[in-house]
This record gives structure tokens, sequence and C-alpha cells, in this order.
């Protein structure tokens, strides 16, 4: 691809925030009969870098940063599978260092169960990659192979967890790392090292296609997740052979763009950047996450992917970030394409390095872009080297250069174990959000005689799944249906129409569904959304879906939510509505689960529907958990992490909100339908003897909160307790109310429990007129309670 090279290295790199400065000698004074540094394991990882990089040549170094995507880059053969003539090219024309994706499957990659790869071919696969790259090139760099892992490794044969708007309604992060370290291993098992996610992006724009990627509203809860996940996904070390290199996305305020469409500007002020939109980030940095991708959006005018104040100056010299930084699909490019702020290529690939992004996810960013651009004299030498050294130094962490290949017999026997599979549904059990009992219509009873089961959610394993997901053996997921069915047993009478789609109305089955439920007991009624892609999507470069209308004569594709549907209401689409009116009517008694990636509009099911249940996206073990809830071997635990609103006109709302409290509209209440970390148990939980005591000045403040929860019922249950601070005096505006703590605790029934809190200096900061971060002298107010409009016990504290 090119046809020159320039002097080896520049005279100095900055490596891990340590200046190097290359000596000659350490590179020549070795005999041609020893081994190189950088091939010695012994040696340290600092000089392992410094010696190969004295080796490189400029196309070697682009190469490193070039991220092409991996599904082409095998072949399926009669013997099994080997590397594709297409990758073999792209390593010798272009010095490739990563792949992404290439274990993926879906509709955009055209990658089925026959066309894809079961877990043990896909170890083959990377494998043969990995060996043709330590064989047939003068330095022997093995690859860097980037998947998709935001609920699960998005590959053929893999566990299938809730999405992660769902795992963040646990509001239990330990069951969230062990989570995360069970992703990672079925991802590092077959060849894969860096796992895509955390998302991090707050999501205060529910009409945005991507909220079901997201743990919500709240920037602590966030940050809490993003910690679990890091944790989980990086282990003890990235060496072990089980763990991989966390990929935070997207940086930053990606969840909240004008409009609700994906990918567009975003209008945040700086301050309230810091404190709401970053600190889940900073939270998984300071855990210790090893990547960071860019967001396609623009803050304040900047692009984030040439956002040198965001990727250099906060990111690195703030945070202490040593990782790397990858641009999204197309970003690049896209600072050119889409943003409009970049004249050629070559000036993008400028604008991108020069603010701190060290590899180019699709590789056209880079490349021959970023050779023409340090050739010309726009991009130092330096600069390229210091991207090349974070990559390099994580292949040698993760000991790549001794060990490149991973066993196939082990991946065919621990992805997808029992154990993975009882663990999506313990994730999945406490997901589910009890909205609303009214008069105890759950838990039921399994010995009715007859259930009816109705509705496009009901019995739809995609539908079920969500975004990012491979396509799935129909024995390996278990629908809503199924999970009644093996619930009850064959004593019970379980019968199931589907009624309506999603989105299409040329199929509605709306009177027979209406006939089967006035001949049951209680009618289970499962709508919501999907996004569930097909292979007659069309998609963009980005891979996001295109939204188009069916042609006429054509059946409407279910997906009304995922990557690139964004909507303009919220209402539920279809016939949903119609059918859910229509079983309400016969007098049958309803509960509705709603099965979805975003928050809907509820209005009418509240007002009329006994009981409803939201789970998300519940993943592969969703039907069991569902039915575990519902017939109450499982006590719902499940906490909205996301406001529901009444209507698109409140937009955004989200519960800390900054002073003054909002008012009424004329047409009704400002008030969400259902608020930020509601859910409802099949026990009563009471509050009392709450307890605040503070010392220490503003500088080392530390306040203990202690206080008890009784469970008054005559049932176990695990109550989910909320801590909120507000600070009632600030120099600058602060919200509402902000959760500081929370704990899921199990008390079972006439017991009660002690939980006690503290809070620290860093918990009680504001970001002043001069955008400096400190405490302020004066009341704060604890509140103590069940979600963040149910507070059941107050107090306050000083501080000097």
């Amino acid at each position: 691809m090119f046809n020159q090279t320039i002097r080896l290295l520049g005279p100095q790199l900055l490596l891990a925030g340590v200046l190097i400065i290359f000596v000659p000698n350490l590179l020549n004074g070795q005999t041609k009969e020893s081994r190189p540094i950088y091939k010695q394991a012994n040696q340290s990882v600092q000089d392992r870098v410094i010696d190969l990089m004295g080796r490189m040549t400029l196309e070697e170094k682009v190469g490193q940063l070039s991220t092409l995507l991996g599904w082409e880059m095998y072949e399926k053969t009669a013997d099994g599978v080997e590397a594709s003539e297409a990758f073999k090219k792209a390593v010798q024309e272009r010095n490739i260092g990563m792949l992404w994706a290439t274990l993926r499957a879906d509709p955009w990659t055209q990658k089925t169960l026959e066309t894809g790869l079961q877990p043990d071919l896909a170890a083959e696969a990377t494998n043969a990659m990995q060996r043709y790259v330590m064989e047939n090139t003068r330095l022997g760099i093995p690859m860097l192979l980037a998947e998709e892992c935001p609920h699960g490794h998005m590959a053929i044969g893999t566990t299938v967890f809730p999405t992660s708007i769902g795992q963040a309604s646990t509001w239990n992060p330990e069951l969230i790392e062990e989570m995360a370290s069970v992703i990672a291993l079925e991802t590092r098992l077959q060849g894969g090292h860096i796992g895509y996610g955390p998302v991090l992006d707050l999501a205060r724009e529910p009409r945005w296609s991507r909220v079901e990627e997201t743990y919500g509203e709240d920037p602590y809860l966030n940050g809490q997740m993003g910690i679990a996940m890091v944790k989980g996904f990086q282990g003890e070390s990235i060496a072990s052979g089980e763990n991989v290199i966390s990929t935070l996305k997207h940086f930053t305020a990606y969840g909240v763009p004008e409009g609700g469409h994906n990918g567009t500007s975003v209008s945040v002020g700086d301050r309230e950047l810091h404190q709401s939109y970053l600190p889940p980030f900073k939270d998984a940095v300071q855990a210790g996450a090893l990547s960071v991708m860019t967001a396609y959006n623009s803050i304040d005018g900047i692009p984030c992917t040439s956002n040198g104040y965001l990727l250099n100056d906060v990111l690195r010299d703030d945070w202490g970030f040593n990782g790397f930084v990858v641009s999204d699909l197309g970003s690049i490019s896209g600072l050119k394409g889409s943003h409009h702020v970049a004249a050629t290529l070559e000036d993008a690939a400028q604008l991108a390095i020069d603010a701190g992004v060290d590899s180019d996810l699709g590789g056209y960013g880079f490349d021959k872009n970023l050779y023409a651009a340090i050739q010309s004299g726009k991009v130092k030498m330096d600069v390229l080297d210091q991207a090349v050294a974070k990559v390099l130094r994580l292949k040698f962490e993760m000991g790549l250069f001794e060990n490149p290949y991973v066993n196939p017999e082990l991946a065919a026997q621990k992805v997808r174990s029992a154990a993975h599979i009882d663990l999506a549904r313990r994730v999945a059990k406490e997901s589910v959000v009890l909205l609303k009992n009214e008069n105890a219509t759950l838990p039921l009873n399994k010995k009715l005689n007859k259930i009816a089961v109705i509705g496009p959610n009901a019995d739809n394993i995609y539908n079920q799944l969500g975004d990012y997901t491979a396509p799935q053996a129909n024995s390996n997921i278990v629908t809503v249906l199924e999970g009644i069915q093996a619930k009850v047993g064959k004593d019970v009478q379980v019968d199931y129409i589907k009624g309506c789609a999603i989105r299409d109305t040329t199929q509605s089955q709306i009177e027979e569904a209406a006939a089967l439920a006035a001949q049951a007991d209680v009618a289970v009624v499962v709508l919501g959304g999907s996004s569930a892609r097909d292979f007659d999507t069309e998609y963009e470069e980005t891979a996001a879906a295109k939204v188009s209308g069916a042609k006429e004569g054509e059946i409407i594709s279910d997906m009304e939510s995922g990557e690139g549907f964004d909507r303009m209401t919220l209402e539920l689409l279809g016939d949903q509505m119609k059918l859910l009116k229509a079983i309400e009517k016969t007098g049958t008694p309803v509960v509705l689960v709603m099965i979805k990636g975003r928050p809907l509009n509820l209005n009418w099911a509240d007002e009329h529907i006994p009981a409803i249940v939201d789970a998300w996206y519940p993943g592969q073990e969703g039907g069991n958990a569902i039915a575990d809830v519902l017939f109450g071997d499982y006590n719902p635990a499940g906490r909205l992490s996301i406001s529901v609103p009444r209507s698109v006109g409140q937009l955004p709302v989200y519960y800390n909100y900054k002073n003054p409290k909002r008012h009424d509209y004329v047409e009704g209440s400002a008030e969400p339908l259902y608020a930020f970390g509601h859910g409802l148990s099949y026990s009563e939980f009471e509050y009392t003897d709450l307890n605040v005591e503070s010392e220490g000045s503003a500088q080392d403040a530390k306040v203990k909160v202690s206080f008890r929860v009784s469970n008054t019922s005559e049932v176990d249950g695990e109550e989910v307790v909320q801590l909120y601070v507000k600070d009632l005096v600030s120099s600058t505006v602060r919200p509402l109310m902000e959760l500081k703590r929370f704990d899921k605790v199990n008390v079972p029934a006439g017991k009660q429990e002690t939980i006690q809190f503290e809070l620290t200096s860093d918990d009680l900061q504001v970001l002043n007129a001069n955008m400096n971060r400190l405490v302020e002298p004066g009341t704060f107010k604890i509140l103590v309670g069940r979600s963040s409009r149910d507070i059941r016990l107050e107090g306050s504290f000083e501080i000097d």
C-alpha cells in the first residue's frame, strides 16, 4: 500500500506517562544469534515496547492502529476454518494490528447459524489468524481482536444476558460483576481480547434508539455498574487467559441527542458535562478500564472524535488514563463526511490523532490518510509513536507474544455452560420490575384451570433478546409462553395466541384473542417493542439500522428500537393498544408484561390493568425469569433506573433535574408516571430509626447514616434501599436530589436489618462559579426511601 519508509523511530516516546529516550546501542548491541528483546518474556514491558518500535517501519506503525471489520477474515472449509485471503491481504498490504467483530453474527454481517461459527470453530478461526501473523510477517506481532460484549459476547452459541437497562434494574453491582466475568471468559476462550462495553451514556432522552444499551439516567448508578463491568471484564490481570480489556462507550454525552436523533449534536454546558455525564466514565477509568471509545456526536460544536480537551486534558491528564482510545466505527472519516470540520480525509486523520485517538475502528480513517498526514508533516512522528506504544503495551501485558492461541476444546466445554445459563436466569429475575400490583393480583396461583398467554412478545425469541445479539438456536431461548408452561406443568391448560404484531396491523387477531382471554382464569398479555434485526433491514456504514416502511403488500418489521430506530412518540405501536383494551374489556384479570428497550407510554394500562411487570429485554432465560416472578417463586426486587414519562411533551424527564422544582402543565402533572428507583415487592417494608452523624470539615467530611428496614409481611423479600442527598444552599444551581448510596438487602419475613452508609467529601462536592470542585459549608438533607418519589425517612447535617 505504501511505497516508502522513514526513520525507524522518533527520538523520544511517551509511554504510560514516562518519557523514554531512545539509545541506539540498546538496539544495536545484540548479536544476530540472540533473540530480540521484544521476544523475551522476562524483559520489562517498557523495554519490549521500545525494542519492537525501534524495529518497525512507518507502514507497520500505522497498520497497528487499524481495526478492520473481522467477519470477512475467516473461511469455513470442509475440514474446519482458516484465515481468509482477505485477511492475508490486509496483513501483508496494510500491516493491520487489530480486528473488530470477527465472531459477530447478525443480519448486518450476513452471518447465520450456518455461515457463522460455533465456539470451537471460532477458537480455531482466531488461532488460524494469529498463526498467520506470527509466522508470515516480519516481526510476528499478534493481533488484538475486539468483540461486542454488552450483554453477552455477540457470537453464536454464547450466553445471552439481559440488556444493560435491565442489568441496571437489578441494582446489584456484585451480580453484574459476576456476569461480566462470564462474558469475558466466553469471549477470551474463543480468541477475543477486547470487550466493547460497558455503555456509560446517561439516558435522558427515551426517544433515542439506544436506551436499552445504557444503565439509565443517573450518574452514580451508572458509575457503579461501570465499575462492576470493568472489574468483571478485566479481573485481576488481563494476562489470565480468562479476561478481556474493557472499552468504555461512548465518550461522551451521546445519550441526549437533540430530538432523540442518534449521533447528532448535543447541547450540554461544561458544568453539566462534569457533574453528570463524565463521572460514570471517571469511575470506570479509576477502576482500571484500559480502553475508551469516542462518541459520534459533537458537544458545543466540537466532535468527540477530535476533542483534545476531552481525550487529553480530561481523560489522560486529569484522570490518569493510560490505555488507548478507539474511534467509533467511521467516526474519523465522519469528521469530514458528517460534521464537516475537515476538508479532506487526511485532515480528518490529523484532527483525530492529534486529539488523542489511538485506534481507527473500521480501518479507513487512519491507514493511508494518516500515512499521508505524517509524510506531509501535518502529524508529528512522536504523536504516532505514542499511539502505537499504547496498543503494543497491551499486547505485551496480555501475554499475546507468548500465548497467542486458545484451546478450541475449552471453548466448546465452557461457553454457555449450565452455570452460565443459571446466572443468566438470576440476572433476568433480578432485572424484572413490578410496576403495579393492585389487589394482590400477583403472584398467580399455579393451580389455575386456564391461562391465556397473548401478545407479540409472548413467544418470539428475538424480540426478547435486544440489539447486539447473534442468531440463536430456538432451543437456547426460553420465551414467556415456554416459561409459563414449564412452571405450571400439564395440569393447567395454557392457551396461546399472538393477537397482533409490534408494528404490522395486517394480520391482527384481536377478536380471537379476546375470545381466548374470556375463557381463561387470567390473561398474561406480553407487549412492548423489538430491537430484532432481520435480513431485509438495510444498514448504515456504522451498523445502525435504516428506518424504512414496508412496501405495499409487505409485512412491516417489528423493529422499533435498537441502534438507528429513534422514535417521535413513546406509544405502543401497531394494534397493541387495541389488543390490550379488547382483552381488558372481557373482565378476565389481566397481567401486562412489557418486553422492550425504552420506556413506553403506560398511562392507560396504569389506569385499567391491575398488574404490570416490566422485563426490558431479559435475555435467553427471560421466559423462566418472568414465570418465576409471576408465580411467586421469586419475589421481585428490580427497580427502575430510568423514569417512565407520561408524555413526550414532558421530556426530558429525570429525577435529579436542577432547581427550581417543576410545576404542572395545563394538561396534567409534570411528574413521571413511574419515578426513578420505583419497583414493588410481594413484601411490605417499614423504615425507622434514622440516625445521621457528621464529623470533620469540608475538606475531610465523614457522614454516617444508619436506619432500620423491617419486613412487616409474611413473605421473605429483598429491598433496594436508596439514599439521596440534597444540598440546601449552594453557589451554583444544584439538582433537587442526588442518589449517593444504595444497597440490595435480603430481609426475611418479620425480621429487620440495620443499614449503614458513609458519605465523604467527594459525595458533597459542587462545581462553583470558577469550575472548582469543593464542598461548601452549609446544611445538607438526607433522604432515604424506596424510590426517588417514595422517601420514607428525612434528616439533615451541617458542614462547617
